[in-house]
């Protein structure tokens, strides 16, 4: 079975919560700052993008090298097998940041990618003009770290914080990538009384009776990978199909706020 690097981002001082989250969906992690790598079949893609509570977003990593020229990053972007994922008429935007490398310049590093990867994929779809990116969307980050480039491709679309069930917020809303991480790590239980003495909009209940029940938060979105060629659609029904048979929509839950 084919195995792909992911990584799930975590805001500052979460990655312990994300990486157990993703634990418990039956994968081994190498915990970061700000992020959990972890290496899995296609499958897990759909499965943690509807079930990771306190990630930010599920990332694909298509290739990390070591580059000091715009030379070396043009040339071992283009090396990479993008037509495995990008199809011949994906959108493929480009976003970038760097940090402690010689290669300072987002912009710039970002146009070279950027031309590296449509290189390729004219040259592997036999296209002589530029690529049409008329179809699905393969949002892609060129992330350097001392002189180290990682590629990734944004398989959430909407960050995951975006569960489908906010219509509108108040002045100061808690994330709910946030609120599902403190109610994670208390002693809560579904059959607890929850006190919630700054209720605000509600986000800390909510997130809460989504656990309760074992709900996945991402049931009621939609993702960016759904249209991805290479990920088989039916391996996102069975992920939606589990979300169905996990739920525990009988579960009663307690809340009150003071």
């Amino acid at each position: 079975m084919q195995k792909v690097t992911l990584i799930a981002t975590a805001a500052m001082g979460l990655e312990s919560v994300v990486a157990q989250e993703v634990r418990s969906l039956g994968y081994e992690v190498t915990v970061d700052n700000g992020k959990v790598i972890f290496e899995a079949p296609f499958s897990a893609i759909p499965r943690c993008n509807l079930w990771l509570r306190t990630a930010d977003r599920i990332k694909l990593v298509v290739g990390q090298f070591k580059a000091l020229t715009f030379d070396e990053l043009f040339e071992a972007t283009k090396a990479l097998p993008w037509e495995q994922f990008i199809s011949e008429d994906g959108q493929f935007p480009v976003s970038g940041k760097s940090i402690k490398s010689k290669l300072f310049s987002v912009s710039d590093c970002q146009a070279i990618v950027k031309k590296a990867i449509a290189e390729r994929l004219k040259l592997k779809y036999g296209l002589a003009s530029k690529m049409p990116e008329t179809g699905p969307l393969y949002k892609t980050e060129v992330a350097l770290l001392k002189d180290v480039v990682t590629l990734t491709l944004d398989t959430s679309g909407a960050g995951l914080h975006k569960r489908g069930y906010r219509v509108g917020q108040g002045e100061a809303p808690l994330k709910e990538t946030l609120a599902a991480a403190l109610v994670l790590l208390t002693n809560w239980k579904p059959e607890y009384p929850l006190i919630d003495p700054f209720c605000g909009s509600g986000t800390l209940a909510i997130e809460a009776a989504l656990i309760g029940q074992n709900i996945a938060p991402g049931f009621n979105r939609e993702f960016a990978s759904e249209d991805w060629m290479f990920i088989r659609r039916k391996l996102w029904e069975d992920a939606f199909e589990e979300a169905e048979d996990l739920a525990n929509y009988d579960q009663k839950t307690g809340y009150y706020r003071v």
